[in-house]
């Protein structure tokens, strides 16, 4: 592992880290501090429960009609745009796609760049990205007595940067993951007290996934924890899955793989983190197994698509509920994990859980054991399962839509892409409601053998996939839906179609109105309660990223990346005919290149449009020098004398 300082002695640093233990509580009480404060947005989810939700209310079902842009903002990037910018005590960082810039604006004046950090990187990263080369967000660590804030990135190279908050300069980097065996990042850091979690991308590379901490000060690792092999890379605790030990417990990151297939095995985290702080876990999925031909991976392939509950401090894993034991789908589990306090069934208040997976299947867990309480389909025409028992947890396939060597499946539901993908959706505590982003994708499936090369794909599955039964076939649209959901009841409030996949996420809000971007560019407004179109804007791309909103000088503001990428952009983003290129991708999305093209940026929208350029238009403007001002004045004069007679 290669370390690399820059702006502090080794020396230092290392003194730093007695120094963070009494600090390590109090960095996760500012930053519940700042995500309470709806000037802010400090986190991708907004705050440790991801939800996603803002209690701002200038925007609501009677303005919304009223929103207008306000200014906006080029990265010069192009490719797909994920995540969301964060703000932070009136500044705003925003983060780009390969090669992973950083910007901060004040948003007193968001017409200047404050500081921009330029990373240089091996460009050999993107030859290895599985599904265009995005980054999903930026973390964000409030700063104590010794060290000032930090904000952190991924970068597509593999490493994890340390940025200062207020210049830009770049403090520490570490080397999290080998471009050479095929492991990137794509994911967005993750801070509890003084670590940052990062996770890893590279199953289609035969990648063995693993999430990892670093302490914020130093970059020094604390601990790493693998998804495959012996309990202790996996770093169970004594009483692992103690409530539910029909989940599985020991031993078996290895003998649910033949021979050494686990150490190729996939199983990476690129998705999305909540936490807990009274219960002290945080909660991520791990992804699919390598390769994608189940016939190479004979066994239940523990623990890839599971979900995790681990302490922050150590890593050691409290519960681990695998969904689709043996995938045979890549229904990667990485999915949004938001948390909740609602009361169940039976009536009784829990700790809550709820995770929309590529699976197809709306899981809800109580976090604090992993007990499983309800699982879901998220449309009624998924098909490789029937239910999930709730009392195993194990799903009930159907065995004609699986897949095996010498056999195309057909129709099967969801696709690969899942009926939900990288999408960070969000909840609205006062409505019940998960606003969720769907793809309503099918697939047809066929396997194929092929050795394991480090560094190459490592896949073993030809796919051809296509818009759901709801969708138009014909015309390869109707390939997404938007939906309101209640976890204790199983019910959706309401459901629209749309165009293409709802890829980005959802935003909530207190206003009653949601949001959400969509693939042939726009955003849009809906009611909360009815799914009524409220309002919409075109941006200049299509949208992969959520929505988030914040408030700066008494005024509501809903801001949105645009830049079309990502796996559903990768045939119009390489200019990709073939329709099982792109793992299948460029024949599902074929029409989306008549829709939108390649962009980069983020676009400000409030009420009427106005901002701090509305409230002062000269604010941003060009104010010559004293002396300058003198020099000019002095050219301004008007000739006197001879001179003012001459000619």
């Amino acid at each position: 592992m290669k370390r690399f300082f820059y702006s502090a002695s080794a020396l230092s640093l290392a003194a730093a880290i007695v120094m963070a233990a009494p600090s390590a509580s109090l960095a996760n009480d500012k930053l519940v501090e700042l995500a309470n404060d709806p000037q802010n947005w400090v986190m991708t989810g907004r705050n440790y429960d991801a939800n996603n939700y803002s209690k701002s209310t200038e925007i609501n079902k009677d303005t919304v009609a009223d929103l207008k842009p306000a200014w906006s903002f080029s990265t010069g990037v192009l490719h797909g745009h994920e995540g969301t910018p964060l703000v932070v005590d009136g500044m705003m960082y925003i983060h780009s796609p390969f090669p992973n810039t950083t910007f901060a604006l004040n948003l007193d004046d968001p017409g200047k760049i404050v500081w921009q950090n330029k990373p240089k990187q091996d460009p050999t990263a993107r030859a290895v990205a599985c599904c265009d080369v995005v980054n999903r967000g930026l973390a964000y660590w409030p700063g104590d007595d010794e060290v000032g804030p930090l904000i952190f990135r991924t970068q597509l190279d593999g490493k994890i940067v340390a940025i200062d908050a207020k210049t830009g300069e770049t403090r520490w980097e570490m080397e999290n993951s080998d471009i050479k065996v095929g492991s990137t990042l794509t994911i967005a850091p993750y801070v509890i007290k003084d670590n940052v979690l990062v996770g890893s991308s590279g199953a289609e590379l035969g990648v063995r996934g693993y999430v990892t901490s670093y302490n914020v000060k130093t970059g020094e690792q604390q601990w790493r924890a693998y998804a495959t092999g012996p309990d202790e890379d996996i770093r169970l605790a004594e009483n692992f899955n103690a409530p539910n030990p029909h989940y599985g417990q020991k031993n078996l990151g290895i003998e649910t793989w033949e021979g050494d297939a686990w150490k190729i095995g996939g199983g990476t985290n690129w998705g999305w983190y909540a936490y807990d702080p009274g219960e002290d876990l945080f909660y991520y999925g791990s992804g699919n197994p390598a390769p994608w031909n189940e016939t190479m991976r004979p066994g239940d392939n523990k623990w890839t698509m599971a979900i995790w509950g681990r302490d922050p401090d150590d890593g050691m894993a409290k519960f681990a509920y695998q969904k689709t034991p043996h995938d045979e789908w890549d229904y990667a589990g990485v999915n949004v994990m938001m948390l909740s306090e609602q009361e169940d069934k039976e009536g009784k208040m829990r700790k809550l859980l709820t995770h929309p997976d590529r699976n197809g299947i709306v899981y809800t867990l109580d976090r604090t054991n992993g007990d499983l309480v309800s699982a879901d389909k998220i449309d009624d025409t998924v098909n490789w399962v029937t239910q999930v028992d709730l009392e195993t947890g194990i799903p009930i396939r159907d065995p004609e839509f699986g897949t095996r060597m010498d056999h195309v499946g057909r129709d099967i539901c969801p696709s690969a892409m899942g009926y939900h993908n990288q999408g960070h959706d969000s909840y609205d505590p006062e409505r019940q409601s998960f606003f969720m982003g769907i793809n309503h994708i099918c697939m047809d499936w066929e396997p194929f053998m092929l050795p394991y090369r480090a560094g190459q794909f490592f896949v073993g599955a030809t796919l051809n996939m296509y818009p759901g039964p709801k969708g138009d076939r014909q015309a390869n649209l109707g390939l997404g839906q938007v939906k309101a959901y209640d976890a204790i009841s199983g019910d959706f409030k309401w459901e629209v179609m749309e165009r293409f996949a709802a890829w980005g996420g959802t935003l909530a809000t207190a206003g009653g109105v949601m949001f959400y971007g969509t693939l042939d560019g726009f955003i849009k407004a809906r009611d909360s309660d009815t799914g009524e179109l409220l309002w919409k804007f075109k941006l200049p791309s299509g949208a992969i990223g959520h929505p988030m909103t914040y408030e700066h000088d008494g005024r509501q503001y809903v801001a949105i990346y645009y830049g079309v990428g990502g796996w559903p952009g990768v045939g119009l983003v390489f200019d990709l005919n073939d329709p099982t290129a792109g793992l299948g991708a460029v024949g599902a999305f074929s029409e989306l290149a008549n829709y939108t093209q390649m962009g980069g940026g983020v676009m400000v929208f409030s009420l009427d449009g106005e901002s701090v350029y509305t409230d002062d238009v000269n604010t941003g403007e060009y104010e010559p020098t004293s002396a300058q001002k003198g020099e000019r004045d002095a050219n301004l004069k008007p000739a006197s004398g001879s001179e003012a007679n001459r000619g």
